[in-house]
């Protein structure tokens, strides 16, 4: 008899797939998003393990960027294109690919290159995982995409310190100073107050100074170890598009352990997580 026959008997068809605890991870450009996401999977000791049976994985929202025509690709190249703007981003696919994630399916993700602005060929595998980062600057703006996240982070950095690093990175990327600091206060700095900044009242946590505070990125870490440890049980219940998973603030997360500790949120709201 085959594995699919003892199913049939069962009244069952396939097995039940798994579903992941979503975690989206926000802030400004060059806050330290990745940074954090990736002290994340080194505390957990994540960050050495194969892809194929890693327990957390992380996906960027910069992987989703729009394919530009020809034109955009001429502005982009002089420092003239809104990367910053919600509809730089391909949403759909995004939605699409979280949507996925969500029931416990492998994904292919896009790959972008930064220097010439294109989309690649090159897709990157990512298969179930228990807990899943997906981290980019506009990630809580659409609401779609932002409901299907059961914990939501902001990464809070001081805006100097996102200009520089900024600048850096974009330098070696082969870009002049005066490209990139234009580029900045054209696009970036007014998008960044229109579209990425309000959509800080959705997080569940805020992390000021980003990996330095390293008081909450443990707190976090131990959050989502208690998942690994067998609460993620608990968020498989809800309906496939998200709308019907049980959130999880950390308020929800600590009563459903019994834990008597004060909510994460209100251990990490530092007064340097102050509004810009």
């Amino acid at each position: 008899m085959t594995e699919m026959e003892g199913l049939e008997g069962t009244g069952e068809t396939e097995k039940p797939r798994h579903r992941p605890f979503l975690i989206g991870v926000s802030g400004g450009t060059a806050s330290g998003k990745s940074t954090v996401c990736a002290k994340i999977m080194e505390l957990l000791g994540q960050h050495k393990v194969d892809h194929r049976q890693r327990k957390v994985a992380i996906i960027s929202q910069d992987c989703f960027y729009n394919v530009l025509t020809p034109d955009q690709k001429a502005k982009a190249l002089k420092g003239q294109y809104n990367f910053d703007h919600p509809e730089a981003f391909d949403n759909e696919l995004m939605y699409k690919t979280l949507k996925d994630i969500a029931e416990g399916k492998a994904v292919e993700v896009p790959t972008y290159d930064f220097v010439t602005h294109s989309r690649l060929e090159e897709r990157i595998t990512f298969y179930p995982a228990d807990v899943v980062l997906f981290e980019g600057i506009l990630v809580f703006y659409p609401q779609k995409i932002r409901e299907m996240f059961h914990m939501k982070l902001f990464v809070d950095t001081d805006s100097d310190v996102r200009l520089s690093r900024r600048v850096l990175r974009d330098m070696n990327r082969g870009r002049d100073l005066e490209q990139i600091l234009n580029q900045y206060t054209t696009f970036v700095k007014p998008a960044f107050e229109e579209f990425c900044l309000p959509t800080k009242k959705y997080a569940d946590v805020i992390i000021p100074r980003g990996v330095d505070n390293m008081v909450a990125i443990n707190l976090i870490v131990q959050h989502i170890q208690d998942i690994l440890n067998g609460d993620i049980c608990k968020w498989q219940r809800g309906n496939i598009n998200g709308r019907g998973y049980k959130r999880v603030t950390s308020e929800q997360g600590d009563l459903q352990n019994g834990s008597t500790n004060p909510p994460i949120k209100r251990v990490l709201l530092e007064p340097s997580s102050r509004p810009h």
